[in-house]
């Protein structure tokens, strides 16, 4: 589970991702871990008032243009999605393209499942700067998970970016254990990091999903998901998901965007 939130006041958050697993980031230099189900990230920065970093209006009243206003997905999404549906982008991507809209320079994260620790490399990227401001707090229940996510980053991080990360043994239900005490986030474990990430994300905030249902335990937890997305109200959220019908257990994609 990753929860990025920034420096700012606690209405500053745009943006939660959960993620249920990555088993696909698997560095072939490193150890395999246990299949997990469940992998979850959450991010959160401050919005700027006019929202400007986050979207590019149009101007022919499409669909981009909509969500240009909307929410942070915006720009190439079209392409992106495109390409998803001809099968030449994994829902992950989707996902990481979605992230870099939200995530910004400085702010700090929170990966709550590091597994291999691909996603928290990616994540290291997205929030360091030569300010050294942002941060990047890894959780997981396996040391071996952290001793190869520490690996990874020995590999591809400098130094100094290295320095802004903070490994946990720990489970991602204890989130609010490591983060400042004005952040909140949080899975039984599952709806309890949702039903968190609810209560921290500001309006014009999307929360990520990408549910492994091939996993053990994977299909049961895209269950709880889908209830949860599906009990949100209507006048405030907005819930899609993408999935392949042919495809029963490929990753699913879930987007919950707060209005």
């Amino acid at each position: 589970m990753n929860l990025f939130y920034s420096y700012s006041s606690l209405l500053g958050r745009r943006m939660v991702k959960c993620e249920w697993n990555l088993n696909q980031y698997i560095c072939p230099s490193l150890s395999p871990l246990k299949t997990n189900s469940r992998n979850i990230k959450v991010f959160a920065n401050s919005s700027e008032p006019n929202g400007a970093s986050i979207s590019v209006a149009g101007a022919d009243g499409s669909w981009s243009s909509y969500l240009s206003r909307e929410s942070p997905i915006s720009g190439s999404m079209e392409q992106v999605m495109v390409e998803y549906v001809f099968g030449r982008k994994k829902a992950t991507e989707v996902a990481h393209y979605v992230w870099k809209q939200v995530v910004q320079k400085g702010d700090a994260v929170v990966d709550a499942t590091c597994g291999n620790g691909y996603d928290t490399l990616a994540l290291l990227r997205m929030v360091a700067d030569s300010t050294g401001r942002g941060r990047v707090y890894g959780m997981d229940v396996q040391k071996i998970a952290l001793e190869s996510t520490s690996s990874l980053l020995d590999q591809f991080a400098s130094p100094d970016e290295k320095e802004l990360v903070e490994l946990f043994v720990m489970c991602h239900s204890q989130i609010e254990d490591i983060v400042p005490n004005d952040v909140a986030v949080r899975s039984e474990t599952t709806v309890l990091a949702l039903e968190a990430a609810k209560r921290i994300l500001a309006p014009g905030g999307l929360i990520s999903i990408v549910t492994y249902v091939g996993h053990p335990g994977g299909r049961e937890e895209f269950e709880k998901i889908e209830g949860f997305a599906s009990g949100l109200p209507v006048e405030s959220w907005n819930c899609c998901k993408l999935q392949l019908l042919n495809r029963p257990l490929a990753p699913i994609l879930i987007f919950l965007f707060k209005r």
